[in-house]
């Protein structure tokens, strides 16, 4: 039995470390493994808890073959180390923190993958980006006319078999809902690993 790859995107503040940090051990349950990204910033860069690379150690690694997937955002590159290949042919279900315009791509190497798009209201957004006080007044409209791009780049993509989750309210609610829709989907733990 073939694990499945679950692909989270969702704009910038729209709480996928939140999310994935909250729900980690309900997921183990689920012999799901959360990837830990290559990014090429520094080790000391608030956010995820991703490993910081240059980009020259990226190129190379790329070159080497270590990624199952990368690609380039923001002027930054992602990569998700090659090792789950050998984890979805285990079994095991793995979950990765992905990029909405690398999600064709992805769907190409991983016809199952199952596509979850955070989304969060506004006023939501707003808050928590004034909340947690990393952006400037000029940053934070940014980040919210992607949110705005998002939401209705959603509308459209509910007929193309992307699951919305909705993180406006309570962590607890979007990690209930994430649960919920995995077990819907078939995703648990493989009898046979346990």
């Amino acid at each position: 039995m073939r694990g499945r790859l679950i692909y989270l995107m969702g704009p910038s503040g729209s709480g996928k470390d939140s999310l994935i940090d909250a729900a980690r051990d309900s997921l183990l349950g689920l012999d799901c493994v959360v990837v830990r990204r290559v990014i090429t910033r520094s080790a000391e860069s608030v956010g995820e808890d991703a490993m910081g690379v240059t980009t020259e150690q990226f190129a190379q690694m790329r070159r080497e073959g270590d990624f199952a997937l990368c690609w380039r955002a923001n002027g930054l590159d992602y990569g998700i180390p090659a090792e789950i290949d050998r984890w979805l042919s285990d079994g095991r279900h793995v979950l990765i923190n992905g990029s909405r315009g690398h999600l064709s791509e992805a769907m190409t190497r991983f016809p199952t993958l199952l596509p979850i798009l955070l989304t969060v209201k506004t006023d939501a957004l707003r808050k928590r980006l004034e909340r947690r006080g990393r952006e400037s007044a000029e940053e934070i409209e940014a980040r919210l006319e992607r949110n705005a791009l998002f939401s209705t780049d959603a509308a459209r993509e509910d007929s193309e078999g992307i699951f919305q989750l909705d993180n406006s309210g309570e962590l607890s609610t979007a990690v209930d809902s994430l649960l919920a829709l995995l077990t819907r989907e078939g995703i648990s733990a493989n009898a046979d690993r346990i």
